[in-house]
């Protein structure tokens, strides 16, 4: 892809917590206008990864690109304007429980804009109303179902009308309703509203369904990627112990061990 295809560039990425390293030099890109998947077990990083791409942390090797700008050279105004091109649904959707939907809606609109209020009571209303839940605009957020309040998430990431979406685990936790409701509304609202996507999930049937392109990473790289509608029949050993969820396979199911007879031993004495 050339530059101008592309929205986010991570070239050789490497971060780690104290002694513990978890990306070792990952190298992806995001081109405009697609979902892309990033699986991975529990742990391979792919949370962090979403937080260089925000900003959060900095890498100690390696850089990523946001519309052509490397994000941990920017400074604070420039990081900030930059993070309003962006969209984020968190793991746990992170509404403010003090707020009613309408407010959680509203909140980054006052924050972010000069827009008078009718505006932005109208705005919150078609943020709502795509993801269905307008009649829900009062109600607080100890009021909604899991599936409902991602949906609010989803709303908020919106709101802003950003470049880019960010999901961290948005199928996790559903019942197979409400995360087929939520995956038929990343895929709908990327092409209507013409967004870029990242997917962050270990969930393999909904996020193929969802992605154009996925990548999968284990043990701090990037060990596979391909078009979506083609890894159900990759060849490639991660991929398929990945997708159709084997227990043998590159990710061993025993934590680094003494061989078992040793253990065994050692206790008997």
């Amino acid at each position: 892809m050339s530059t101008n295809d592309t929205l986010v560039e991570i070239s050789d990425l490497h971060f780690g917590y104290e002694n513990n390293p978890v990306l070792k030099g990952v190298t992806l890109a995001i081109p405009r206008g697609k979902i892309v998947g990033i699986l991975g077990v529990s742990g391979c990083g792919k949370t962090t990864l979403l937080r260089h791409v925000g900003g959060q942390l900095r890498p100690a090797q390696g850089h990523v690109k946001f519309d052509g700008q490397v994000v941990h050279e920017l400074n604070s105004n420039a990081l900030y304007a930059m993070r309003r091109k962006m969209g984020m649904m968190f793991q746990v959707s992170g509404l403010f429980s003090d707020l009613s939907v309408f407010e959680n809606i509203a909140y980054p609109m006052r924050e972010h804009t000069d827009l008078p209020e009718d505006v932005i009571h109208d705005l919150v209303l078609m943020k709502l109303n795509a993801v269905g839940l307008r009649g829900a605009r009062d109600l607080r957020t100890s009021e909604l179902s899991g599936g409902m309040e991602r949906r609010v998430a989803l709303a908020r990431a919106i709101a802003l009308d950003p470049a880019l979406i960010m999901y961290d685990e948005p199928f996790a936790g559903l019942d197979p309703i409400s995360l087929n409701t939520i995956a038929n509304l990343i895929r709908r609202l990327n092409d209507a509203l013409g967004l870029t996507s990242i997917v962050v999930t270990y969930d393999v049937s909904e996020s193929l369904k969802v992605a154009d392109y996925v990548y999968f990473i284990h043990d701090g790289v990037v060990v596979a990627e391909g078009n979506a509608a083609d890894m159900p029949d990759s060849a490639d050993p991660f991929v398929h112990q990945f997708v159709h969820a084997r227990p043998d396979g590159p990710v061993a199911f025993q934590y680094p061990h003494r061989p078992y007879p040793d253990e065994l031993e050692l206790a008997g004495r």
